[in-house]
């Protein structure tokens, strides 16, 4: 189960990035979950942060979330899909009922800030709410960019445990465990869940929307990698590696990896996108 209390042992490269947002040139105000924030000029969409199974709105995106507001975006998150593991243990919800939770956000962030659309940026489950929200949810059209961060889009075998548990004959009873101890999206995100086959039933891109697709040749969790990416017309799927070759970053680390900082910075302002200088991620 990928659990975000499991250890994020990136302790380096949270240095590095806090270094990072220290030195960051100055830009018009934006605002973290700020209610007074408005969107400006440069900058028209707020942005809602969606973070990964079992984490919060104060964790794994958080870091990457003030990076972006100190570019002067407005900036939102919220934690979805709490159950049995308490208030701060997001995502283990069933997916639909999260999807529903993330829509009223979205549209209390829109009649917030006066904006006509937001930008979607979620990572791992998250990153599969981007898609799976703008999809079904009828808000395509207050949905202008999409930037998914190694969504297990066509389902994962969770570093090839589930397809082992399937030649065992044990999925089933898997399902049962995972659902009886309350991460009810685990079993909706495996290979063939149902919440992939509502996705993956038809188009996942919606019409007006921009996606796109980041994810890192080294996930270990989300298997195999390929499974993360849309390959349909309006969808840009990036490994980082094809940027910074020399990157490890794992799924986790691809929360915090300024790399995909950068990747996300692009995508949601393609107009000024820059060149960087890479740096080394986390291999977890």
């Amino acid at each position: 189960m990928v659990l975000r209390s499991a250890v994020i042992c990136v302790a380096v490269l949270l240095s590095t990035a806090t270094t990072l947002l220290a030195a960051a040139p100055a830009h018009a105000a934006g605002g973290v979950n700020d209610a007074s924030c408005r969107p400006s000029a440069d900058h028209p969409n707020p942005v809602v942060f969606l973070h990964g199974l079992g984490a919060n709105k104060d964790e794994d995106l958080n870091l990457l979330q003030a990076d972006v507001a100190a570019q002067g975006y407005c900036t939102y998150s919220l934690t979805y899909g709490a159950g049995a593991y308490g208030p701060f243990v997001g995502g283990v919800g069933d997916i639909a009922r999260s999807a529903v939770q993330i829509k009223a956000f979205v549209q209390d962030v829109l009649a917030r800030t006066g904006a006509a659309k937001v930008d979607l940026v979620g990572h791992s489950e998250g990153g599969f709410q981007t898609l799976y929200v703008t999809k079904t949810q009828g808000i395509s059209d207050r949905i202008d960019k999409v930037v998914a961060i190694a969504p297990p889009t066509h389902g994962t075998t969770f570093a090839g445990l589930y397809r082992l548990g399937m030649t065992l004959g044990a999925d089933e009873l898997a399902g049962q465990v995972l659902t009886a101890f309350g991460c009810i999206a685990c079993t909706q995100l495996v290979t063939d869940g149902s919440a992939v086959r509502t996705l993956t039933s038809g188009p996942i891109a919606q019409p007006g929307v921009t996606y796109t697709i980041i994810q890192s040749r080294y996930d270990e969790l989300v298997t195999p990698t390929e499974t993360s990416f849309v390959r349909e017309p309006g969808v840009t799927n990036t490994y980082v590696q094809d940027v910074c070759p020399y990157d490890p970053v794992g799924h986790i680390g691809e929360a915090y990896d300024t790399n995909v900082w950068h990747l996300v910075k692009n995508a949601l302002d393609p107009a000024d996108a820059t060149t960087f200088a890479c740096s080394v991620g986390s291999p977890g």
